[in-house]
């Protein structure tokens, strides 16, 4: 289908591409992946003709028909659905060309193409799409215009997957979807029947539509069979062999170079000192895999507060006076909760991030609110209220009160900032750059809270792993809204779904959702169903009594969830200090210190590992209490 012979381009004298090479076969579906700004948006653009390449070739199968997002989403007067149905641009052409045709056997043939291009379920199949999407039939029959940018983006994306093109580019697709359309999405990709290259740092996405992974790594492209999963696997193992070699190499060169220094001047082993110089100038250094610096972002620990830091009873919360969006609120949020807000587009998730911000008041009801309560709120609006002139560097000096110039670019440096790009405009910055920047800034509020609205969509794989380690030490609460179930998963500990005008406790996990999402049916396995249905009726209890209820059940558990937390952090630093130990007793150097200090390192490893086994057994039984509780 597609084949990339030795490609190499060059943008302002920077080189992105520089004699890569890939071959796509027909119906294979490939992840490109790579660092933000290694050049997979670019090497989309060399595919599709709308850049040209320095030097080398690209060549796609004769007559093959080629599928990429249009950089204008449609915006005209015509409903969705037209909008979807013309972008099969071949059965367009047919239909039209049906209607004023007169040769008898030019009609034939019409009507026998449009027969094989399954013409007559075109509009079924169109509005599957869009369904798929979150457009139910009403918004089907609206004109784009009337749609925002992001919706309408939605709509070029059904076109483009409608037109079912032989080879199918997808630049991150999901960054405009919640997380019921990226689920439909994935289980579409998943049974195309065609060629698909897609650009995605969505693990789970990766994972479960992709064949093969293209990785663009130094500007080369290497192709790995398998899923991210079987990449990472294969590419981490890649990196211990070689080195492992390099470590042997090393310590070869260093015994060689040794025996010169010591006999090079005696006579009686000249010769041999002269063997070892040509063996050393024949040892070609191992090549290892370059791994560029991963971001880390750290959020520092707030001020203790006491739980609950916000309750709602009766909450009502819209736009416009007597026209809620979201109605009857009666939660509650701890200090240690981790909560992912589920639910379509359109539902009211962001009207009650919002809420919970104080961006919005309650129209009716009781909100409280700690007294000491500091919220951090990220939303991708926040990127472009940037100044785009002033450095990252400048925007956290206004932060921080006198503050010195080498703790801020200390500070920046945590969250992956170069010295160089701590004086970058952020009008020069990447999206990623500008999200981690964000992060940086609310960091340094010390929040309580932190509220992220779709806080992945410009981070690269290592980002999105960082912001979940991130999260995962973050000392506060956190209340996130994100289309990426990777991050949701490892992240949050309770599910509230956004419905209907409420928010309620989704009982399950992400998994059960997706089923959900994708059966389109309520409730669990049937399993569950049964057992619900033999359990005995319990009384009811109002919703003040039900809130005390969870209240007490909290309170009771909280000292057994810190003593979790604590084990957890202590394996944490054990392991960190068996590794750097490890590290040394690798290192060649350790043994021209002889044996007595070999013999220590071994033995601080062995205690600490004794400790990590005992930790890791008190870990285990505590947390099988609190999930045999329900805690966990």
């Amino acid at each position: 289908m597609l084949q990339i012979k030795d490609l190499t381009y060059r943008i302002a004298g920077r080189t992105l591409l520089d004699g890569a090479s890939l071959h796509v076969p027909v119906g294979h579906r490939f992840g490109l992946i790579g660092r933000n700004g290694t050049g997979k948006s670019t090497l989309f653009k060399l595919i599709t003709g709308e850049l040209h390449a320095d030097g080398g070739s690209i060549e796609l199968r004769k007559g093959a028909r080629l599928g990429v997002l249009p950089q204008e989403a449609p915006g005209g007067p015509e409903s969705l659905l037209e909008t979807v149905l013309a972008a099969d641009i071949e059965r367009a052409a047919l239909m039209q060309e049906a209607e004023t045709a007169t040769d008898g056997m030019r009609i034939a043939e019409i009507h026998t193409r449009l027969a094989d291009i399954d013409a007559h379920t075109a509009e079924a199949r169109a509005a599957k799409i869009l369904s798929g999407l979150g457009f139910d039939h009403d918004a089907q029959q609206r004109p784009c215009s009337s749609f925002s940018g992001g919706w309408r983006t939605r709509v070029a994306l059904a076109g483009t997957l409608f037109a079912e093109p032989d080879l199918l580019l997808l630049d991150e697709p999901s960054n405009y979807l919640d997380l019921e359309a990226t689920l439909w999405l994935e289980s579409f990709l998943r049974n195309y029947q065609r060629t698909l290259i897609i650009i995605s740092h969505d693990k789970d996405l990766l994972n479960n539509v992709v064949t093969e992974i293209a990785h663009l790594d130094q500007m080369k492209l290497v192709k790995y069979t398998g899923n991210y999963a079987f990449f990472e696997k294969t590419r981490r193992e890649q990196m211990e062999l070689l080195a492992g070699m390099a470590r042997k190499q090393e310590a070869h060169r260093k015994h060689l170079q040794s025996f010169v220094d010591r006999f090079r001047a005696k006579a009686s082993k000249a010769r041999q000192a002269q063997s070892r110089v040509k063996m050393l100038e024949k040892m070609q250094p191992v090549v290892g895999i370059v791994e560029e610096h991963t971001a880390s972002l750290r959020f520092q620990a707030p001020e203790p507060l006491s739980s609950p830091i916000i309750t709602m009873e009766g909450c009502t919360v819209g736009y416009t006076p007597g026209k809620p969006v979201l109605r009857h609120l009666d939660l509650r949020i701890d200090m240690d909760d981790r909560i992912a807000l589920l639910g379509s587009n359109g539902n009211g998730k962001s009207t009650f991030a919002k809420l919970i911000a104080g961006r919005l008041k309650p129209e009716t009801g009781k909100m409280q609110k700690s007294g000491k309560l500091k919220i951090g709120f990220f939303a991708q609006h926040q990127l472009d209220e940037m100044h785009p002139e002033e450095t990252a560097y400048q925007h956290l000096a206004a932060k921080v009160e006198n503050g010195q110039e080498s703790k801020i670019r200390a500070r920046l440096g945590q969250f992956g900032f170069s010295r160089e790009k701590t004086d970058t405009p952020v009008s020069q910055l990447s999206g990623g750059e500008k999200a981690r920047l964000n992060f940086c800034l609310i960091a340094e509020e010390k929040p309580h809270l932190l509220i992220l609205d779709e806080p992945t969509n410009h981070l690269d794989v290592d980002s999105r792993e960082a912001l979940i380690e991130g999260l995962n030490a973050y000392e506060g609460a956190v209340l996130l809204i994100s289309h990426d179930p990777h991050l949701v998963s490892l992240v949050a500990d309770r599910l509230w779904l956004v419905k209907d005008g409420g928010v309620h406790a989704f009982e399950g996990d992400i998994e059960d959702y997706k089923r959900e999402v994708l059966d389109g049916a309520r409730g669990g396995n049937n399993n569950r169903k049964n057992e619900s249905e033999s359990a005995p009726a319990q009384p009811k209890l109002s919703g003040k009594e039900a809130r005390k209820a969870r209240a007490a059940a909290r309170a009771a558990l909280a000292p057994k969830q810190q003593e979790l937390k604590r084990l957890e952090r202590q394996m944490q630093d054990l392991a960190a200090r068996q590794a750097a130990l490890e590290t040394d007793l690798a290192d060649p150097a350790t043994y021209d210190k002889g044996p007595a200090h070999q013999a220590k390192l071994t033995d601080q490893i062995g205690r600490i590992k004794a400790d990590l086994a005992r930790t890791e057994e008190k870990w285990l039984a505590l947390s099988e209490e609190l999930e045999a509780q329900g805690a966990a």
